[in-house]
């Protein structure tokens, strides 16, 4: 307006000037109001768009991640770079071709889906997960692809992230589960002998050993538990933790060398 009511200074009605300045006090105490509200009204909306924009960016990064690691669209080129990282790993020249062919073997009779080869196995896990796999591995199938072929036969559909985030464990794993296989290598009558002992299995073990005790509580027995006690344990414990049903691949791992620890 450019001035303000209340500086009139002519008294010549002293009612209608004080009814103008209660009207304009009203007013600007209003307006004070109302300023204050909004100013707290766009605070709660700068909240809640920052909380929005972390949301998205939140939902962005775990997409982004999740299709970083989805096991899909393999490619040659997948399979010769993991297979390259995997022969710079520390043990990779103590791995040999015969055996992880035969370690392949033994993880698919281990596996959900026993009557059924790496490829359709794999396949069943993801649709064309196994049929991409072998056809980007290429012949002939030497020991870098045999070993790829290997981790995707241990970790199921989540292979392409152990390849690409921990290729150092994965060589790890390997050698510990064909070390695992060779250890638990028995002729006929030494399976029947030790399997007829139902008794306590620390009468020919050391039962103080802390390392044994460990594998005992990774599998939920006592220490001495019967080697019956433990098949079952190990046999229960593994279709709860399988990767092939989602489970957490280092809980697979540990409860297979505490077994194998135990029964060596």
């Amino acid at each position: 307006m450019g001035f303000d009511p209340r500086s009139w200074s002519s008294s010549a009605d002293h009612r209608c000037y004080q009814t103008v300045t209660t009207n304009i006090d009203a007013l600007l105490a209003e307006n004070d109001s109302l300023r204050r509200e909004i100013k707290s009204l766009n605070r709660q909306l700068d909240i809640l768009i920052h909380q929005q924009n972390n949301q998205i960016y939140t939902d962005e990064s775990k997409q982004h991640k999740q299709e970083s690691t989805q096991p899909k669209n393999i490619t040659f080129h997948h399979v010769e770079r993991w297979g390259e990282v995997l022969s710079l790993q520390k043990g990779w020249g103590s791995l040999r071709l015969s055996e992880l062919e035969l370690l392949i073997g033994e993880l698919n009779r281990q596996s959900l889906f026993p009557q059924l080869n790496l490829l359709q196995r794999l396949d069943q896990l993801m649709p064309e997960l196994g049929t991409e796999l072998f056809a980007a591995t290429g012949v002939p199938l030497t020991k870098k692809r045999c070993a790829v072929h290997a981790a995707f036969a241990l970790y199921g559909i989540r292979a392409c992230e152990w390849l690409n985030e921990v290729p150092h464990r994965v060589v790890q794993d390997l050698r510990m589960n064909r070390r695992g296989k060779q250890q638990n290598r028995r002729t006929r009558s030494d399976h029947r002998t030790t399997d007829r002992n139902q008794g306590s299995y620390s009468d020919f073990d050391g039962s103080c050993d802390p390392t044994r005790i460990k594998a005992f509580r990774v599998l939920g027995l006592e220490n001495g538990a019967s080697l019956l006690l433990i098949k079952q344990a190990h046999r229960r414990l593994v279709k709860l933790h399988h990767p092939d049903v989602g489970g957490c691949a280092e809980s697979f791992h540990e409860i297979n060398d505490a077994y194998h620890f135990l029964i060596s």
